[in-house]
């Protein structure tokens, strides 16, 4: 095929595929929501996006950094697995799930916040910049607070630079042991049917202002994995639940997921 064909075909590609997904964002619009969402293959490199402009701004990480931050601290040892404890110390918070000891499992299922601050002392703030530029994790801005960044606006990430990121989890290709791979993959699975398995991690920077949710993560089809990142403005905890929901619709109307 002549040079300039080839270029024309790419062109026409790379436009195809971050163009406006009309599905998609028929979903936010009767959601009445603002926000994006990318989903794409591993397999095929197909993308759906919807707001491919703000897919490539950056909002504070939030709980999202939960899943890098997990295999920091397996890396570094200053945690074992999925079954080790982290101890409660006493403190009361308005999340009754957090009022107890943890494991790494469950710290991560019920997105325990004063757990993860416990992990990123054990780490260690001077670790972490070389860390998130290794994994090309968004921008940290230095200086950070060591148990706060990633929930003070530190620490920002796009939706394309989450499922960039995702991308290298789910192949492996960052520099991280087997056996951590295994823990975060293990911690992350959420919901396991007969049509898909789903690993993810929700987000709320409740300090922006509008506050913004995250859902980040991917399911495992028949046909191969697809990685999402959502965030949406949020006007109120009522809105978290649309995060979910506004993801699995968009696979359901890409045919990635069966329709109800």
């Amino acid at each position: 095929m002549p040079k300039l064909l080839i270029s024309i075909f790419l062109f026409c590609f790379s436009v195809f595929a971050d163009a406006e997904d009309a599905a998609i964002a028929d979903l936010f619009n009767k959601a009445r929501v603002a926000g994006t969402l990318l989903i794409e293959s591993t397999k095929t490199g197909q993308r759906f996006v919807h707001n491919d402009v703000r897919s490539k701004q950056a909002f504070t990480a939030a709980s999202t950094f939960k899943v890098l931050n997990t295999l920091i601290a397996l890396e570094e040892g200053v945690i074992a697995g999925g079954d080790s404890i982290i101890r409660w110390d006493g403190t009361l918070y308005e999340i009754a799930d957090w009022n107890r000891d943890q494991t790494l499992d469950s710290a991560f299922r019920v997105s325990c916040v004063w757990c993860y601050q416990e992990l990123a002392r054990r780490v260690g703030a001077a670790k972490y910049p070389a860390y998130i530029r290794r994994a090309h994790y968004g921008e940290l801005r230095e200086p950070f607070d060591g148990t706060q960044f990633w929930l003070d606006g530190s620490l920002t990430i796009s939706v394309e630079q989450q499922v960039a990121f995702l991308k290298q989890v789910v192949s492996g290709h960052l520099p991280f042991r087997a056996s951590s791979y295994d823990t975060l993959k293990s911690i992350m699975l959420s919901e396991q049917t007969p049509h898909y398995r789903l690993y993810a991690k929700t987000g709320w920077a409740a300090r922006n202002a509008p506050a913004v949710g995250w859902y980040v993560g991917y399911v495992e089809v028949a046909e191969g994995i697809w990685l999402f990142a959502l965030n949406i403005d949020t006007r109120s905890a009522s809105d978290l639940p649309l995060r979910k929901q506004i993801t699995f619709d968009a696979f359901r109307a890409k045919g990635i997921l069966p329709a109800n």
